[in-house]
């Protein structure tokens, strides 16, 4: 098996920006303003449209809001921009029908589209089954004959959080689960003549996101048609770790050769995701032609995680992941590193307690996997460094790691590899998209980044390198080593702090999420370990932050409920208040650290 260039997948019209086929992949975003504010959403439309947007996404919590759009997308067109608008539609089967007859595509959600009724005692399961597909089946339809009618795009948007009571019984909160509610309404579609559809499995779990991507296109492809796909990390966050985020999980599923349109979500205003999306866009665009198609051995399963697959043990190697630092260990900062280089001709791995390990350092590729079963002949066991050069994408180094596996190596490998990107915010988005799914899958114990400053770029360059916490410049190799740790968490591979799983608002937010969010993550940094949610509403929120500890939900107008686990602790609480009530909750539950 070889993994192709982008898979090819069936072209899909939306308003006069078609996506799949031969298309590029097409951007996105979603506007925060209330739908029902024709003034605001306009305004925040234009700067994401002038940010480099293909689509703009609105959410419609009602009839009246649907209808709005049409209002909306007049003023646009008024103004000169003739983007397609997109509804997010949950819940209402007639909010979706109403919007269809007005936007160029909607998205609906298979978990709370359709209002099931459940049959009675005594039915067997392939009744039951047929059962739950015609009550589906009465609902969607209709939206399918507006579709049809007004040349209007569905997607059908699954989401982690957001799985219906009947999908979790049988499946649980899996990426199983995922596809099955999918495949049930793309089936319909199908039914019906109907296959202006792009389907999303969107979590905020990079892990759970990529294996539903990959398990939904291995149906598809079996049931002879790939429809195309909307990627997206929901809830990333905001700054480096919503940007690192991201880009490992998007970046893993665009080296599958997956994806025709993409959102990034960031806490963050809406038009700051469109140049983080483009970027990702054009780094595997511009990586296309050095990347070698792969070949993929049997033993390899792209639908589950397998630790460090392709390593031996050395004494005195940590079994996580590590991370490894240019120069000396002199730094105070957190998170220090596990081990760092004094001079590299040495070849030798210093840890902080001063213990030593050998390391052999080869360039990823085929010269690399003779040098390791020469050196397997002659030598004992040792820590091998693969350096990836500039150009050598993912693929290069996922294609060294079968290769390990092939020829029977079994070293621990610390990947290698150094970035002039032309900002900090570039370094984290290619770092992560090249890195990130690697570890996803399993491949490398240990990560060494350079990040080296252009000299004629230097000073615009270092002004960007900002500690978060005090302001000050942070050397670049404290910078590459803090980005490390970061791929690292957003691979679920390690924990080094906090992760904060917040939605990037949308008009069904009813209180300022990005204030609350920084505010969050100002007061509990330091809480080695833990998962705080900060959701903007119900659609996703108790589901999205599954695996949460904490979660912190709207729940009405300026009122926040507070989760501990899945389970409501505290209801309604003033938003004025929420804050403190969350931290207290988490000293009460004894993961307070000083």
């Amino acid at each position: 098996m070889r993994t192709p260039g982008r898979k090819k997948t069936r072209e899909v019209p939306v308003g006069n920006v078609p996506l799949g086929g031969k298309y590029p992949v097409r951007i996105q975003s979603m506007a925060s303003s209330p739908t029902s504010d024709t003034s605001a959403c306009v305004e925040e439309s234009i700067r994401i449209i002038r940010a480099g947007a293909d689509y703009i996404r609105f959410t419609a919590q009602n009839t009246r809001e649907a209808a709005n759009l049409a209002d909306i997308r007049d003023h646009l067109r008024r103004k000169g921009y003739y983007t397609p608008v997109i509804a997010d539609v949950h819940f209402n089967p007639k909010i979706a029908e109403t919007a269809a007859r007005i936007v160029e595509k909607v998205r609906i959600n298979p978990g709370n589209f359709a209002r099931m009724v459940p049959p009675g005692a005594g039915m067997n399961p392939e009744k039951e089954q047929a059962y739950y597909i015609e009550q589906i089946r009465e609902q969607l339809v209709p939206l399918l004959n507006i579709c049809k009618k007004h040349h209007t795009a569905l997607r059908l948007g699954v989401n982690h959080g957001s799985l219906s009571k009947r999908i979790l019984e049988k499946y649980g909160d899996t990426p199983q689960g995922m596809v099955v509610s999918a495949m049930e309404y793309l089936r319909i579609c199908k039914e019906e003549d109907f296959h202006e559809v792009v389907l999303s499995m969107k979590s905020s779990n990079t892990r759970v996101m990529v294996h539903a991507y990959r398990l939904l296109v291995t149906t598809m492809a079996a049931e002879g048609e790939l429809y195309p796909l909307h990627l997206g990390i929901t809830e990333a966050g905001e700054g480096e770790d919503g940007r690192i985020k991201s880009a490992v999980g998007i970046g893993a599923l665009l080296t599958d050769g997956l994806g025709d349109t993409i959102r990034v979500s960031l806490t963050e205003p809406s038009e700051m995701e469109i140049p983080v999306a483009r970027h990702l866009v054009h780094h595997f665009s511009r990586n296309k032609e050095q990347a070698p198609e792969v070949n993929i051995p049997a033993s390899f399963d792209p639908f589950e995680y397998i630790p460090a697959q392709q390593t031996g043990t050395v004494a005195g190697f940590p079994k996580v992941p590590v991370v490894v630092k240019t120069g000396e260990q002199n730094s105070t900062r957190e998170p220090r590193p596990d081990f760092f280089v004094r001079e590299e001709a040495e070849h030798v791995l210093f840890s902080s307690s001063g213990e030593k390990l050998s390391y052999v350092k080869v360039p990823v590729g085929e010269e690399g996997v003779r040098y390791l079963l020469q050196r397997m002949k002659q030598n004992p066991p040792v820590v091998v460094v693969a350096e990836a050069g500039e150009t050598d994408s993912d693929r290069a180094m996922r294609s060294f790691f079968f290769r390990l596996q092939e020829a029977g190596i079994r070293y621990p490998v610390i990947l290698k590899k150094v970035y002039h990107s032309e900002t900090v915010e570039q370094f984290w988005i290619e770092a992560a998209a090249d890195m990130g799914p690697l570890f996803l899958d399993g491949f490398g114990n240990g990560l060494w980044l350079e990040y080296v400053i252009d000299k004629a770029k230097g000073e615009s360059q270092k002004a960007e390198v900002k500690n978060r916490k005090d302001g000050g410049v942070l050397a670049t190799q404290e910078m590459a080593v803090v980005t490390a740790f970061g791929i690292l968490q957003a691979a679920r591979v390690r924990s080094f702090r906090p992760e904060y799983i917040s939605c990037p608002s949308c008009g069904r937010t009813l209180f300022n999420i990005q204030h609350v969010t920084a505010e969050i993550r100002k007061r509990t940094s330091h809480l080695k370990g833990i998962r705080i949610a900060v959701m903007g509403c119900i659609v996703n929120g108790p589901g999205e932050m599954a695996d949460a500890d904490y979660g912190y939900v709207g729940s009405g107008k300026d009122r926040i409920t507070l989760y501990r686990n899945r389970e409501i602790v505290k209801r309604n609480i003033p938003a004025r208040d929420a804050v403190e009530e969350l931290i207290k909750l988490i000293k009460e539950n004894g993961d307070w650290q000083t």
